[in-house]
Order: C-alpha cells, then sequence, then structure tokens
C-alpha cells in the first residue's frame, strides 16, 4: 500500500511539474507578443507624391510605436497630413522628407504644392525626416514662419547652422503641455519622461 502511495505521489509531482513548465511556456509567450514591435515598411518610387505617401506611412509607424494615437483625415484636401495625441489634446501634422545630401546639409520644403508657406491656422507642427539618417525634426508651426523651405545640417558644429537642432527628436513636444516646451523650446526639465525618446535639448539626455 505504501508503495502505491509513493507511486501516486510521484506522478502527481511530475504532473504538477509538468503543469507549471506549460503555464511557464505560455507565459513566455504572452509576454513575446506584448513585447512584439509591429514594423510599417514605407518604399516609394521617385515621384514627388509617393515619396511624401511613404513619409507619411513612415512617421504612422514610429509615432504609434512612440504611444502616440495617429489619425488621418479622410483625402488630401486639408493641408495637414495626420492628427496626433498622447493626452493634450489633438495636434495637426504636415511630414516632409529629403532624401537629398547636397553642400552639407538637407533641404525640405515648408510650402504646398502652390508654393504657399503652412500656416499656424493650418497645422500646428511641422515634421521633418530625414531619410539617409534616419532622423526626425519635430518643428512647431511658429519657429519656421513664413518660410517656404528650412535647411538641416545635421552634422554640423556652426552654431548659426544649427538653428533647427533643438527639434532633433523632439518627439516630446507632441506630448507634454505647450506651458512645458520651454524658453525658445528649450526645456529646463524633461518634457516627457515617459517617451523612450530623447530630444537633442533634453536636459536628461
Amino acid at each position: 500500500m505504501r508503495n502505491h502511495t509513493d507511486k501516486a505521489g510521484a506522478i502527481s509531482t511530475k504532473a504538477e511539474g509538468s503543469g507549471r513548465e506549460e503555464l511557464s511556456n505560455k507565459e513566455q509567450i504572452n509576454q513575446a507578443q506584448i513585447n512584439e514591435v509591429i514594423e510599417i515598411q514605407a518604399v516609394a518610387e521617385p515621384t514627388r507624391k509617393r515619396r511624401g505617401e511613404a513619409a507619411e506611412a513612415a512617421f504612422l509607424a514610429r509615432a504609434t510605436h512612440l504611444g502616440f494615437s495617429v489619425c488621418l483625415p479622410w483625402g488630401d484636401s486639408d493641408r495637414y497630413d495626420s492628427v496626433v495625441t498622447l493626452g493634450h489634446g489633438f495636434l495637426r501634422v504636415q511630414v516632409k522628407s529629403a532624401t537629398r545630401y547636397a553642400e552639407t546639409r538637407y533641404r525640405v520644403k515648408t510650402a504646398g504644392a502652390s508654393g504657399v508657406p503652412y500656416t499656424a491656422a493650418e497645422i500646428d507642427f511641422f515634421v521633418a525626416y530625414i531619410v539617409p539618417e534616419d532622423i526626425w525634426y519635430i518643428i512647431p508651426i511658429q519657429a519656421i514662419g513664413r518660410r517656404k523651405g528650412i535647411r538641416f545640417y545635421p552634422h554640423t558644429r556652426r552654431p548659426s547652422r544649427a538653428q533647427f537642432e533643438k527639434y532633433r527628436e523632439a518627439w516630446c513636444l507632441l506630448a507634454c503641455d505647450p506651458k512645458a516646451r520651454g524658453w525658445k523650446d528649450i526645456p529646463a526639465v524633461c518634457r516627457c519622461k515617459d517617451l523612450p525618446v530623447r530630444c537633442v535639448a533634453c536636459p536628461n539626455r
């Protein structure tokens, strides 16, 4: 009788161990699913329209990966490409990209097809994607003014050419209250500690 009990106990222990192992495997699978990152690959033909669509797709992928909710307008009649939010209201965003590096800089148009510059009445932020460098510039429209184009010098050491460098990877500007932007858009403290990326001007960088 004792032998039968010991054998049953051994079988029970083995079954419990197998159950725990199965549960552990399920937990690992669930954790892997949680950590899985969804990526959007944006490839475009060498036309202005296609490059613009690819830049918008790349922005959608990057913004959603960082936790933003992104809304796309129906059609293309509006001057903005998307609307984003992360708890501080809805912000209209216009996305442009640059692929050509010439004379130590990249140039991005800040005007529409008609040549009219974007205004604060139409968009809240201008986003420039430097494709070869995989760099994003998140710029309040007020900082652009009436310019029809702006230049980026990501490798410069000259302060006179670094006017827009403080906006490099400044996703925090889309996630914070306008009062937290800082004097001349340079923050005294980190604008959004919850974001996994830090802007060039962040004190915590």
